[in-house]
């Protein structure tokens, strides 16, 4: 492959890393946005008392969704600095431009390349970037799901 070739086939690859990068990120936004909707929500709805307990189950299933995300960005990121880095030297690892096969072979190469680079979900959940949030959710649940219990007499 010539230069010139090379050096579209770079621009073109790290443009399409930037907006899977993107769209990463909004997609931890609408995470976020829901999580906190849906968790409202369920406290909102009235009935049992234990009904406010169901708030744990959007809390801990967006928690977990984030954080699988939040990784997903972080991979293609190693990706992204390894293609700024590498691209113009090798055409190793040279991908389709084709948007739709360009991102399925990503996603199965990511994890293999830059998995030893990139923490866990599980990592990423009690990192600072993430618990806050959602520990101020849980906070808020658990707040609420008290004040239920000891305005109707009871305790947990």
């Amino acid at each position: 492959m010539d230069k010139s070739a090379l050096q579209e086939c770079l621009f073109k690859e790290a443009e399409i890393v930037q907006d899977i990068i993107s769209r990463m990120a909004n997609n931890q936004f609408y995470i976020k946005a829901w999580s906190v909707t849906l968790i409202v929500g369920t406290l909102l709805f009235k009935g049992n008392i234990y009904h406010s307990f169901l708030a744990f189950i959007p809390w801990l299933i967006f928690w977990v969704y984030d954080s699988y995300f939040l990784r997903l960005e972080k991979l293609y990121r190693a990706h992204y600095e390894w293609v700024i880095n590498n691209r113009p030297k090798s055409d190793q690892f040279l991908l389709e431009l084709d948007r739709s096969k360009l991102e399925a072979r990503l996603k199965e190469n990511l994890k293999e390349r830059f998995s030893q680079k990139v923490p866990c979900i599980t990592q990423i959940m009690f990192s600072k970037s993430v618990l806050p949030f959602y520990l101020f959710l849980l906070a808020t649940v658990l707040l609420v799901a008290s004040t239920e219990f000891l305005a109707q007499g009871k305790l947990i």
